[in-house]
């Protein structure tokens, strides 16, 4: 999943996790409401006098964050063409997370976080990173600034705790850095859409009528917003000086925004808006702040409706100066707000209706998209111990951030469990890790504890009455500390005494025993004999077994009336578990697992696992009530998961109303049983209880590569689709070569590749394969797949063939060059391998190549690679090559990339000095189509910031 991974908007870095206590001073909101910091600072503060009259005292970053260096950017930056704000970064070499902190903010509030990346070729790499950006446990956004020169990540989030934290995430594409940091406080009232399980992120605030003014930002919002000017060829613009506006607790917009106004130039024409989304599934909130500010004759009248695609929001709008009605009815506010979402293109239009004398009218408007604060972050009794533990001892394990939470980015040294769906720290190893001194009391309010491994350091002093809180704890290892007291305390001697505690002391490994007793010869020959007995019974079950043919054991099919899966539940693992608020100890139940075979030729219902079985209420409780769903498919639908030692999952839930049914289930988990490669998603478990089916897999983080050719937040480098691209092509070929008998998967196209957090590619979803005989070259079968895959020569004969897989992973390749779908609607649309035809008939490869790679790739890696392409879609299944030519012509195209890499990034690179100007055809167009995700359009030939017009 992924995770599946953001898209994102013109907003900062700020996350908002459970206090993580950094060394410094408390940071305190100023008189304004605002924590401002400039990053990589070394003196305590500084005065921003150029910020439009605001005079912000900006602070050092160092009483904010513990780790990253300080670092200046190139002089070839002037003072005179940007804000001294902008000369200083901080750049974070070490460690994958790394978080800053603010501190004494009201838990429940509300806060506009924003900041700025400028790289300003600080390091001389002339290589601008690509990173992410976390609220908290949260995916807020992701950083690039290789095709801008400045980003300005934006959010509106509540305050859980009595802090917010911002954390950068090294994704392996470059080193983190950050400009500056801005916090401010809003209104509860403001926002109302924003709560602690819903944030708001930023794609665009634009002011209408003023195009005097490039940008209205603080003294003018004392929030600090800022709203862009836009205008258009067509529209005319007005102002007033009188006051206007109801006043407005919700958006609470600067008068200046409601006092100018844009209007279309007559009825006829609409006052349209457009913006775009890859993923439908977005939900944006669209913000009109709709005021009269022209004096209207008794014989005018304003009257327009409000739409957004095939929807009509809001009918018979009429704006007045205090007061707007909509269908004849009063409305006292002057604004209106609507969610659209399903699309992937959007048209607001603001239409006169029939009996209007004048063409609507439009001040001002804001445009979010919804983000998920669902995260649930680690227990706040264990961050603040833990936390006083890493400050007490100065621990420097790069420990940042949430300690458990995202699981990819866990502290080391830890583990956690998830307790009543609350991560809890369950692990702690700081052995050898350079303790001084006395024990602290924070150990003992790390309550869910089960083992603590304290070897190896210097500490001194005794085992305080604390730690008898500690009443999960099942290992203490105290070694190697010299001057330390090997006296538990009371609560621990009696754990100890009852044999649930092993202790490890300077002393030695003990268990604490009861006196010795002399044990009598005769109950010892007793007990020899005994299980001499048992050995021999042993011997002969298995042997007994061993006569069974195939040591089948029958599960029965799910419409048999025989309750859950006979099955055992024994499962390998070092973990506690608890479903309830309860801490249980841990599971040492050792590898064992049940061994269950399908025969070939027998029936359903036969499998050979060796992974866990989980029952339905396993799969409730690690799902939570199966809440979080990332997909659904033939099979059925798809949800996140947490087992109990933290590691994410997918559970793959078969639907009662599924188009794939018990033989595709058995299928598919049969060939994952026997299929093992790194280039295949893994099987960790499966259930057969009941009406209950589901199979779980390994969780891949950043989705499936259909999603990410589709999604504009952060698009995929050539080198990495390339990657990409080998990998799947490696599983492909283990699939046809390795296996025994081989497989064919039958149905692989970009949705069933899944990529991990390091973009890692698996093949996955194997209730379609069929094995094959290499003796002959194919099987004669119903034909099944996916349309814009599905190989043409095995949909006319019927006859199946490893090459089957070759077409469709043709298909995948031009999917990867050009960003487009298997099949292109409109005039001149039909099958994507056609269209790369007709259009490389004029010799020109640039035309296809996904555009938002922008220009970024060694033109002849990509032709080879469409040369590739085409051959694998050949009609005639005999002019395609084998997967393993496949591979190593990938191999040879990822390679080309890799040494032109160096050469072209100095070269393309384009580098504006200037990240406060913003013109048609630089910044602003960035930001929004890069920054946010979302392309912002302008109709009516305007001229705005942002891309060309319509």
């Amino acid at each position: 999943m992924p995770l599946r991974k953001m898209l994102h908007g013109c907003s900062c870095l700020v996350l908002l996790v459970l206090g993580i206590a950094i060394a410094g001073v408390n940071s305190q909101l100023d008189s304004l409401g605002f924590i401002n910091i400039d990053c990589g600072l070394p003196n305590p503060s500084i005065v921003d006098n150029d910020n439009a009259g605001g005079n912000f005292k900006f602070l050092s970053d160092e009483q904010f964050i513990d780790t990253g260096i300080n670092k200046q950017i190139s002089s070839q930056y002037s003072p005179k063409d940007i804000s001294n704000l902008y000369f200083t970064v901080r750049s974070f070499p070490n460690g994958t997370r790394n978080c800053y902190t603010f501190r004494s903010l009201t838990v429940g509030n509300k806060y506009l976080v924003k900041g700025a990346f400028f790289y300003g070729n600080y390091d001389n790499l002339n290589r601008p990173p690509i990173f992410d950006i976390y609220l908290g446990v949260n995916y807020w956004d992701t950083v690039n600034s290789s095709t801008i020169s400045s980003y300005y990540p934006e959010i509106i989030a509540t305050a859980t705790a009595d802090y917010l934290q911002v954390c950068l995430v090294n994704t392996g594409q470059g080193t983190p850095y950050i400009s500056w940091l801005q916090l401010k406080e809003l209104e509860t009232s403001m926002y109302p859409t924003v709560n602690s399980s819903q944030s708001l992120v930023y794609v665009s605030r634009f002011n209408l009528g003023a195009s005097n003014r490039r940008i209205v930002r603080y003294p003018d919002d004392h929030y600090d917003r800022w709203w862009w000017n836009m205008t258009a060829d067509t529209w005319t613009e007005d102002s007033t000086n009188s006051s206007v506006g109801y006043p407005d607790s919700e958006f609470d917009p600067p008068s200046f925004i409601i006092q100018t106004a844009a209007f279309t130039s007559s009825t006829k024409e609409a006052l349209r808006i457009y913006w775009t989304s890859n993923n439908p599934s977005t939900k944006f909130l669209v913000v009109l702040h709709i005021v009269e500010i022209k004096d209207i004759s008794s014989i005018d009248f304003r009257e327009f409706d409000i739409n957004c695609n095939k929807d009509t929001w809001f009918k018979s709008v009429n704006p007045g100066r205090y007061f707007t009605q909509i269908n004849g009815k009063n409305v006292t506010a002057n604004w209106l707000t609507f969610r659209p979402t399903g699309d992937t293109y959007y048209l607001m239009s603001l239409q006169a209706t029939a009996r209007s004398t004048l063409p609507p009218l439009l001040n001002s408007f804001e445009l979010y998209k919804f983000a998920n604060a669902t995260g649930v972050p680690t227990d706040i009794g264990d961050v603040t111990a833990i936390n006083a533990i890493k400050e007490n001892y100065k621990v420097t394990k790069g420990w940042s951030g949430d300690p458990c939470i995202p699981i990819d980015y866990a502290w080391t040294g830890l583990r956690c469990t998830i307790y009543s769906n609350v991560p809890r720290i369950t692990h702690l190893n700081l052995s050898s890790a350079g303790l001084t001194g006395e024990l602290i009391a924070s150990f003992g309010n790390l309550t869910a504890l089960v083992s603590l491994d304290l070897s190896g350091n210097d500490l001194s002093g005794a085992l305080g009455t604390y730690l008898d809180q500690l009443v999960a704890l099942t290992y203490l290892d105290i070694t190697g500390n010299e001057n330390i007291s090997s006296t538990l305390p009371p609560g621990l001697q009696k754990k100890q005494q009852d044999g649930t505690l092993t202790f490890k002391s300077k002393l030695g490994d003990f268990t604490q025993q009861s006196k010795k007793k002399k044990v009598p010869v005769v109950l010892i020959a007793v007990v020899g004999a005994v299980v001499l007995l048992l050995l021999a019974v042993a011997i002969i079950l298995v042997f007994c077994l061993r006569k069974r043919p195939d040591n089948q054991i029958y599960i029965p099919k799910p419409n048999e009336n025989t309750g859950s899966s006979p099955l055992t539940n024994n499962y390998g693992g070092n973990f506690a578990y608890s479903p309830a608020a309860n801490i249980s100890h841990g599971n040492n139940a050792g590898q064992n697992y049940a061994n269950i075979s399908k025969p070939s030729g027998s029936g359903e219902g036969m499998l050979n696992f060796e992974n866990r079985q989980f029952t339905y209420n396993d799969l409730k409780q690690i799902t939570n009530s199966f809440q979080n769903n990332i997909g659904t498919g033939g099979f059925g639908s798809v949800y996140v998961g947490v087992l109990e030692n933290g590691t994410q999952v997918a559970v793959k839930m078969r639907s009662h109303s599924s188009s794939q049914g018990v033989k595709e289930f058995l299928a598919e988990a049969q060939n994952l049983t026997r299929v093992h490669h790194k280039n295949l998603v893994s099987l960790l478990g499966y259930s057969m209880d009941g009406d209950c089916m589901a199979l779980v897999y390994e969780y891949m983080q950043e989705g499936t590569l259909q999603d990410k050719l589709r999604d504009n937040g952060r698009p995929l480098t050539w080198k990495q689709r390339l990657r990409v691209a080998c990998e799947s092509a490696q599983g492909l070929e283990y699939l046809h070569k390795a296996c025994n008998p081989p497989l064919i998967h039958r149905d692989v196209k970009t949705n069933n590749i899944l990529l991990n957090s390091n973009l890692d590619a698996k093949i996955a979803d194997f209730g379609l394969s069929r094995a094959f005989n290499n003796a002959s070259s194919h099987v004669s079968t119903a034909v099944v797949g996916t349309p814009g895959y599905l190989d043409p020569e095995y949909y006319q004969s019927y006859q199946l063939s490893e090459k089957s897989d070759v077409f469709s992973f043709g298909v995948v390749l031009l999917e990867i060059i050009t960003g487009k779908p298997p099949i292109i609607a409109g005039p001149e649309g039909g099958h994507l391998a056609k269209w790369v035809t007709q259009k490389l008939s004029k010799g020109d490869i640039e035309s296809i190549v996904d555009p938002r790679m922008h220009g970024h790739y060694d033109i002849n890696s990509v032709w080879k690679v469409t040369e590739l392409a085409r051959k694998c879609t050949e009609h005639s299944s005999v002019k395609r090559p084998t997967m393993s030519v496949v591979v190593a012509e990938l191999k040879e195209s990822l390679d080309l990339e890799i040494s032109t890499e160096g050469t072209r990034s100095g070269r393309t690179i384009n580098m504006n000095p200037h990240p406060h100007n913003y013109s048609r055809n630089d910044n602003f167009i960035s930001d929004v189509s890069q920054n946010s995700v979302f392309q912002m359009g302008y109709m009516d030939g305007m001229t705005a910031p942002g891309p060309a017009a319509r």
